[in-house]
């Protein structure tokens, strides 16, 4: 069977391990996506600029890029911590192996069909566009073993780094071809990191309090 036929059997489910996403944003984050995003616009001429030379305009912009680097970062670090737990199914199961299932199966997915009930916790989160956003997380920590350091990073791969992680996400699923599959036969649940830890908290409880 070729692997670019969809794993989809009608008698069968694989219940996933949840996927848990850590806080990744520090107190200063917010502030300076907004101060990138407005010197941006300023620097197209969408905005008024009246108070910044260009060079603080563009250092703005850097700054902001970088934190949307760091935190994308430590998004991808759940994420392929997620596909090793799903990579141990498959090791337990001879016949997902059989039929191809690997981490790029996982990946796509994540981001190409994952459940509903996973789509509608991210609209809750207002995360619209989480295909770009988990793709070029993965696509980032394919590359760096962990968070660059500002100085380590060029401006010009800052500045565009959403580009240069897109091609690092096609680089990780060209190198090998793993089986597509659905949520349909792959169910899996997403969690914040607090609100997973309440609900074990809540879990281990329950047999204290029915005693």
């Amino acid at each position: 069977m070729s692997n670019t036929t969809i794993f989809a059997p009608l008698d069968r489910t694989w219940k996933l391990p949840p996927l848990i996403l850590h806080p990744f944003s520090d107190a200063a984050g917010p502030n300076k996506l907004v101060e990138s995003t407005r010197a941006s616009m300023m620097l197209q001429g969408f905005l008024p600029n009246n108070e910044f030379t260009a060079d603080e305009l563009d250092r703005k912009l850097l700054d902001g890029r970088y934190c949307e680097i760091r935190m994308l970062y430590y998004v991808g670090k759940d994420l392929t911590r997620w596909i090793e737990q799903c990579m141990d199914v498959v090791n337990r199961d001879p016949f997902l192996q059989e039929e191809g299932v690997k981490e790029q199966s996982f990946a796509s997915l994540l981001i190409e069909d994952p459940p509903e009930e996973v789509r509608e916790k991210l609209r809750k989160w207002q995360v619209a566009d989480y295909r770009s956003i988990f793709s070029r997380a993965m696509g980032l920590n394919m590359v760096f073993a962990d968070a660059p350091g500002r100085l380590a990073l060029a401006d010009a791969f800052i500045r565009h780094y959403y580009r240069y992680a897109d091609h690092m996400y096609a680089c990780y699923q060209s190198q090998q071809t793993g089986r597509p599959i659905r949520s349909t036969s792959f169910p899996f649940d997403l969690y914040a990191s607090g609100e997973y830890s309440r609900m074990l908290e809540r879990e281990w409880q329950d047999p204290i309090d029915a005693t």
